[in-house]
């Protein structure tokens, strides 16, 4: 992967549209309707161009998140809304091994199944890009503190990884969202500050971290499913 010059100092809409200016129609957008994402979205419908934004459909997602990604697509008609789904003879293969819930079992389960449902989707949504934004932010987890705005994805083949909301508190991300009338998950209001597949996620209680609620029976080193750790 060439190395890419990119802006210092630069606000969220400033890295958005370089990115957009930088990679043109090579870039595109991970969605998974948080809140984070959903101000991706806003912020990438300003730069004037038809970004494609993509969401991984594990067959396990909240309806609430499908009804949020809707939202988002009629409200930002420039931008180009995409649904990738694995494969059903894998996702049945993996039934047959694991049952519904195995991975609950261990890491190992539970990997396998986010391979199958989000990695393998991931590489066919990635295709034909050289790079894609992302809704990361340094609090939200003890594996993201260290990230950098800007970074190749460790992925094969290597593309670059933008995430513009790095430095973003989550009170930053919801007064923005609220100040221009952004979509966004109706779960994040019933305690679910990070929202994955439903058999996965949970609300979290007073006090808890941020991605507590995700995995909670695993420890919080292993709160990855490969997306951003590749």
């Amino acid at each position: 992967m060439t190395s890419v010059s990119h802006p210092s100092n630069a606000t969220a809409q400033d890295f958005v549209t370089w990115a957009a200016e930088t990679f043109d129609d090579r870039l595109a957008l991970a969605c998974s309707a948080s809140v984070e994402d959903s101000v991706l979205v806003h912020l990438a419908a300003h730069t004037g161009k038809a970004i494609r934004v993509f969401m991984l459909d594990t067959g396990r997602l909240h309806p609430e998140t499908y009804e949020t990604f809707e939202r988002l697509r009629v409200k930002y008609p420039a931008l180009r809304f995409e649904i990738f789904a694995p494969e059903a003879s894998e996702v049945e293969a993996l039934v047959k091994d694991q049952g519904l819930f195995g991975f609950r079992d261990s890491v190992t389960e539970r990997k396998t199944c986010c391979e199958v449902r989000k990695l393998r989707p991931l590489a066919r949504a990635l295709a034909g890009s050289d790079a894609w934004l992302t809704g990361l932010r340094r609090e939200q987890s003890p594996t993201r503190t260290e990230l950098s705005p800007v970074a190749p994805d460790g992925g094969s083949p290597e593309r670059t990884k933008i995430a513009p909301l790095l430095d973003w508190t989550l009170d930053q991300v919801w007064d923005f969202a609220k100040a221009n009338r952004i979509p966004t998950h109706p779960l994040h209001l019933a305690g679910f500050p990070s929202i994955g597949c439903a058999p996965c996620t949970r609300a979290i209680e007073p006090g808890e971290e941020f991605r507590a609620g995700r995995w909670w029976w695993e420890q919080p080193e292993h709160k990855e499913c490969g997306l951003h750790r590749r």
